[in-house]
């Protein structure tokens, strides 16, 4: 692992768990953790109620966009977390795959969201916890 490790997220849409798992490693890591997110099928845009949800932990990710999976953003990644993809991914020795099993907030009301949300916050505190000690 680089002295920066560089984590990548990986859902379908790339709009919503991947997003709130990027939004919450940039500010649980604070510039210490290169974060990535892509998707293997992007949306067009952010799920609303992800930023909504997030937006209520002081987190701002409205201005995020999905963006597609790549096999350079996998290679040049220490950490690729997988949420519900498949086997999209591509696999490159020495890189660290976990894969969190999360409902897809994608047509889900706020309270619903708010349940992946704070999954995925405690799943990242415990990965910035292992990356940083």
């Amino acid at each position: 692992m680089t002295s920066t490790p560089t984590v990548l997220f990986v859902c379908v849409h790339n709009a919503g768990r991947s997003q709130m798992a990027a939004g919450y490693l940039r500010e649980l890591g604070g510039g210490r953790i290169e974060v990535l997110s892509a998707g293997s099928e992007p949306a067009d845009r952010i799920n609303p109620v992800a930023v909504a949800a997030m937006a209520e932990e002081g987190i701002d990710i409205v201005g995020e966009t999905p963006k597609v999976l790549t096999v350079d953003a996998v290679r040049e990644s220490d950490v690729v977390i997988t949420m519900g993809c498949g086997d999209t991914c591509p696999i490159f020795p020495g890189t660290r795959y976990e894969d969190w099993q999360l409902d897809d907030p994608a047509g889900q009301p706020i309270e619903a969201v708010r349940a992946v949300r704070d999954e995925i916050r405690a799943r990242v505190e415990r990965l910035v916890d292992e990356l940083l000690r």
